[in-house]
Protein backbone atom coordinates (compact mmCIF):
# COMPACT_ATOMS: atom_id res chain seq x y z
CA UNK A 1 0.00 0.00 0.00
CA UNK A 2 0.97 3.23 -0.97
CA UNK A 3 1.19 5.83 1.80
CA UNK A 4 -1.52 8.49 -0.15
CA UNK A 5 -3.56 5.14 0.10
CA UNK A 6 -3.11 4.95 3.95
CA UNK A 7 -3.66 8.43 4.61
CA UNK A 8 -7.10 7.90 2.67
CA UNK A 9 -7.47 4.87 4.23
CA UNK A 10 -7.17 6.24 7.89
CA UNK A 11 -9.15 9.50 6.87
CA UNK A 12 -11.91 6.75 5.94
CA UNK A 13 -11.95 5.52 9.23
CA UNK A 14 -11.93 8.56 11.32
CA UNK A 15 -14.79 9.55 9.32
CA UNK A 16 -16.83 6.70 9.76
CA UNK A 17 -16.23 6.53 13.55
CA UNK A 18 -17.55 10.15 13.70
CA UNK A 19 -20.41 8.85 11.36
CA UNK A 20 -21.16 6.39 14.15
CA UNK A 21 -20.66 8.04 17.02
CA UNK A 22 -23.17 10.82 15.11
CA UNK A 23 -25.19 8.55 14.75
CA UNK A 24 -25.61 6.65 18.07
CA UNK A 25 -25.67 9.92 20.02
CA UNK A 26 -28.68 10.97 17.64
CA UNK A 27 -30.27 7.89 18.69
CA UNK A 28 -30.07 7.97 22.30
CA UNK A 29 -31.14 11.33 22.24
CA UNK A 30 -34.22 10.47 20.09
CA UNK A 31 -34.68 7.67 22.53
CA UNK A 32 -34.62 10.25 25.34
CA UNK A 33 -37.00 12.73 23.51
CA UNK A 34 -39.65 10.03 22.85
CA UNK A 35 -39.53 8.60 26.52
CA UNK A 36 -39.66 12.06 28.58
CA UNK A 37 -41.49 14.02 26.03
CA UNK A 38 -42.39 17.47 27.26
CA UNK A 39 -40.26 16.70 30.26
CA UNK A 40 -36.86 16.34 28.07
CA UNK A 41 -37.14 19.91 26.88
CA UNK A 42 -37.98 21.28 30.74
CA UNK A 43 -34.43 19.52 31.35
CA UNK A 44 -32.75 20.93 28.49
CA UNK A 45 -34.22 24.11 30.11
CA UNK A 46 -33.11 23.53 33.21
CA UNK A 47 -30.11 22.77 32.54
CA UNK A 48 -26.71 24.18 31.51
CA UNK A 49 -26.16 22.30 28.46
CA UNK A 50 -28.04 19.41 26.91
CA UNK A 51 -25.54 16.62 27.71
CA UNK A 52 -26.30 17.65 31.26
CA UNK A 53 -29.82 17.56 30.98
CA UNK A 54 -29.71 13.83 28.84
CA UNK A 55 -27.50 12.88 31.79
CA UNK A 56 -29.73 13.89 34.26
CA UNK A 57 -32.70 11.97 32.62
CA UNK A 58 -30.44 8.83 32.07
CA UNK A 59 -29.71 9.19 35.60
CA UNK A 60 -33.39 9.52 36.58
CA UNK A 61 -33.73 6.25 34.00
CA UNK A 62 -31.15 4.38 36.46
CA UNK A 63 -33.18 5.59 40.11
CA UNK A 64 -36.20 4.73 38.30
CA UNK A 65 -34.97 1.39 37.53
CA UNK A 66 -34.10 0.49 41.18
CA UNK A 67 -37.57 1.44 42.49
CA UNK A 68 -39.85 -2.09 43.61
CA UNK A 69 -42.69 -0.75 41.61
CA UNK A 70 -45.85 -3.01 41.91
CA UNK A 71 -48.55 -2.71 39.84
CA UNK A 72 -51.70 -2.19 41.83
CA UNK A 73 -54.52 -5.18 42.38
CA UNK A 74 -57.60 -4.44 40.88
CA UNK A 75 -59.51 -3.92 44.23
CA UNK A 76 -57.12 -0.77 44.37
CA UNK A 77 -57.80 0.46 41.11
CA UNK A 78 -61.60 0.27 42.16
CA UNK A 79 -60.75 2.10 45.62
CA UNK A 80 -58.72 4.98 44.25
CA UNK A 81 -61.34 5.33 40.91
CA UNK A 82 -64.33 5.27 43.49
CA UNK A 83 -62.08 7.71 45.90
CA UNK A 84 -61.74 10.39 42.49
CA UNK A 85 -65.84 9.79 41.94
CA UNK A 86 -66.01 11.21 45.36
CA UNK A 87 -63.34 13.86 45.67
CA UNK A 88 -65.35 15.11 42.02
CA UNK A 89 -68.49 15.06 43.63
CA UNK A 90 -66.75 16.57 46.81
CA UNK A 91 -65.83 19.86 44.18
CA UNK A 92 -69.22 21.04 44.05
CA UNK A 93 -69.44 22.36 47.73
CA UNK A 94 -65.76 22.36 48.97
CA UNK A 95 -63.62 23.11 46.03
CA UNK A 96 -60.85 24.16 48.34
CA UNK A 97 -60.99 20.81 50.33
CA UNK A 98 -61.09 19.05 47.08
CA UNK A 99 -57.84 19.94 45.97
CA UNK A 100 -56.26 19.18 49.15
CA UNK A 101 -58.14 15.67 49.15
CA UNK A 102 -56.96 15.43 45.15
CA UNK A 103 -53.01 16.11 46.63
CA UNK A 104 -53.10 13.28 49.18
CA UNK A 105 -54.87 10.95 46.61
CA UNK A 106 -52.49 11.39 44.35
CA UNK A 107 -49.67 11.43 47.32
CA UNK A 108 -51.50 7.96 48.55
CA UNK A 109 -51.79 6.32 44.84
CA UNK A 110 -47.68 7.17 44.13
CA UNK A 111 -46.79 5.66 47.09
CA UNK A 112 -49.03 2.57 46.62
CA UNK A 113 -47.26 1.70 43.56
CA UNK A 114 -43.67 2.13 45.07
CA UNK A 115 -42.65 5.83 44.09
CA UNK A 116 -40.81 8.01 46.99
CA UNK A 117 -42.83 10.47 48.01
CA UNK A 118 -40.68 11.90 50.92
CA UNK A 119 -39.18 14.60 48.52
CA UNK A 120 -41.52 16.40 46.15
CA UNK A 121 -38.72 16.84 43.45
CA UNK A 122 -37.35 13.45 43.90
CA UNK A 123 -40.97 12.59 43.67
CA UNK A 124 -41.38 14.38 39.85
CA UNK A 125 -38.04 13.02 39.06
CA UNK A 126 -39.01 9.69 39.52
CA UNK A 127 -42.42 9.80 37.99
CA UNK A 128 -40.93 11.55 34.79
CA UNK A 129 -39.81 8.03 33.73
CA UNK A 130 -43.22 6.81 33.32
CA UNK A 131 -44.98 9.11 33.70
CA UNK A 132 -43.48 12.58 32.07
CA UNK A 133 -46.79 13.41 29.00
CA UNK A 134 -49.04 13.86 32.96
CA UNK A 135 -45.78 15.74 35.07
CA UNK A 136 -46.95 18.92 33.80
CA UNK A 137 -50.41 18.04 34.74
CA UNK A 138 -49.16 17.44 38.00
CA UNK A 139 -46.55 20.22 38.89
CA UNK A 140 -49.48 22.69 37.93
CA UNK A 141 -52.21 21.12 40.42
CA UNK A 142 -49.71 21.01 42.95
CA UNK A 143 -48.40 24.60 42.34
CA UNK A 144 -52.40 25.25 42.90
CA UNK A 145 -52.90 23.11 45.62
CA UNK A 146 -49.88 25.27 47.19
CA UNK A 147 -51.10 28.66 46.69
CA UNK A 148 -54.82 26.92 47.88
CA UNK A 149 -53.41 26.17 51.11
CA UNK A 150 -51.90 30.47 50.86
CA UNK A 151 -55.73 30.96 50.67
CA UNK A 152 -54.24 32.65 46.65
CA UNK A 153 -56.51 30.29 44.44
CA UNK A 154 -59.42 31.56 42.59
CA UNK A 155 -62.19 28.71 42.38
CA UNK A 156 -61.41 28.61 38.63
CA UNK A 157 -57.42 27.82 39.75
CA UNK A 158 -58.83 24.84 42.09
CA UNK A 159 -61.23 23.45 39.18
CA UNK A 160 -58.16 23.55 36.61
CA UNK A 161 -56.06 21.45 39.49
CA UNK A 162 -58.45 19.17 40.09
CA UNK A 163 -58.51 18.48 35.93
CA UNK A 164 -54.88 18.13 36.18
CA UNK A 165 -55.14 15.87 39.29
CA UNK A 166 -57.33 13.73 37.14
CA UNK A 167 -54.88 13.33 34.02
CA UNK A 168 -52.07 11.81 36.54
CA UNK A 169 -54.82 9.72 37.97
CA UNK A 170 -55.58 8.33 35.05
CA UNK A 171 -52.23 7.87 34.07
CA UNK A 172 -51.10 5.97 37.16
CA UNK A 173 -54.24 3.68 37.50
CA UNK A 174 -53.93 2.98 33.18
CA UNK A 175 -56.88 2.51 31.05
CA UNK A 176 -58.88 5.26 31.70
CA UNK A 177 -60.32 4.09 34.89
CA UNK A 178 -61.08 7.62 36.00
CA UNK A 179 -64.56 8.93 34.87
CA UNK A 180 -65.21 12.37 34.38
CA UNK A 181 -68.35 13.30 35.76
CA UNK A 182 -71.73 12.76 33.87
CA UNK A 183 -72.95 16.41 33.71
CA UNK A 184 -71.93 19.41 32.84
CA UNK A 185 -70.39 20.50 36.44
CA UNK A 186 -67.39 22.44 37.54
CA UNK A 187 -64.70 19.74 36.76
CA UNK A 188 -64.98 18.77 33.00
CA UNK A 189 -62.66 19.96 30.73
CA UNK A 190 -62.72 21.03 26.87
CA UNK A 191 -61.57 17.98 25.18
Amino acid sequence: MSPTQIVVLVIVIVVLVAVGIFAWSAMRRRALRDRFGPEYDRAVESQESRAAAERELRDRERRHAELALTPLTPESRERYSSAWEELQVMFVDDPARAVGAADELVTQLVAERGYPTEDYDDQLAHLSVEHARTLGNYRDAHDIHLANERGEASTEQLRQAVVHYRALVADLLGDEPVHAPQTEGPVTDAR
